[in-house]
């Protein structure tokens, strides 16, 4: 079997974050699927509750840069690294001053989703898909966890679908039990537009709460892995509405990850690298 290439886009990882189950498959996931022979990139947020210095991320001028333009407004897009030795891995981080360097993550003090969550999630998707571009790397799979990267899907499948990099990549999205209350700005809806979207696309995204924005990446997607056993039932019988192959959750972490290598082995099929 080729091996294939992995690219994974994680809301959190361990140590960088707390230690979570979102942070714990952030950490462990990748390493898991680089031992058994696959090539993996790795990217998340550089939230600011992160410690630069403690954790050594240093930024890549080379990659770095580049103005995204987000609501008509110019957001410089800036690219850190980090290393976890142990696991031979490298963290590539998504950074800009005006949607990270804030110290809590996706909630504020109150613990209200931030009102800019929605630009903050665009960027993020944009910024991971141009780092790879600039990296020219082609994944064949494509693998996002946590609703912080939902909206990536779209943007791999509408607005970059025909850029040479991802016009082969496969995405599978991961579902945890990290549903929020309310929703994201419902301007979320009018940028995706902007940025190409059809009314099909933005169906799920005129009211985007936790379950829309979930329905709408698994739209996008190829397979579905659940994380959890308490994983929203809603978005679990959309997944199976819309055909999608599902990886159940596993308490074996072995087994677990034996059923996902195989789910991106079905949807890679023959590489010829």
């Amino acid at each position: 079997m080729a091996k294939g290439r992995i690219l994974f886009v994680n809301q959190q990882i361990f140590p960088y974050n707390q230690n979570s189950v979102l942070a714990n498959v952030g950490r462990f996931l990748p390493q898991g699927i680089q031992d058994k022979g696959r090539e993996i990139r790795t990217f998340m947020p550089r939230f600011g509750s992160i410690n630069e210095r403690k954790n050594q991320l240093h930024e890549v001028i080379r990659l770095s840069g580049m103005n995204l333009i987000i609501n008509n407004q110019d957001h410089q897009l800036i690219i850190k690294v980090a290393s976890i030795p142990s696991a031979r891995m490298q963290i590539y981080f998504i950074d800009n001053e005006d949607y990270f360097y804030r110290k809590m993550e996706v909630l504020d003090k109150n613990n209200v989703l931030f009102e800019d969550n929605d630009e903050r999630t665009i960027f993020f998707a944009r910024g991971v898909l141009e780092t790879v571009k600039k990296l020219s790397w082609q994944p064949h799979i494509i693998h996002c966890s946590g609703w912080f990267a939902s909206v990536l899907p779209f943007y791999v499948k509408r607005p970059y679908r025909d850029n040479p990099i991802f016009t082969s990549s496969k995405m599978v999205i991961s579902l945890f039990d990290d549903d929020f209350p309310g929703s994201l700005n419902p301007s979320m809806e009018k940028k995706l537009k902007a940025d190409g979207a059809t009314p099909k696309d933005l169906r799920h995204y005129k009211e985007p709460t936790y379950v829309n924005i979930m329905k709408a990446a698994i739209d996008f997607s190829s397979g579905v892995v659940l994380f959890s056993e308490k994983v929203n039932p809603e978005l679990i019988e959309y997944a199976k509405t819309q055909k999608k192959p599902i990886v159940e959750y596993c308490a074996d972490e072995k087994i677990h990850l034996d059923k996902i290598n195989e789910l991106y082995a079905s949807l890679i099929g023959k590489i010829e690298d």
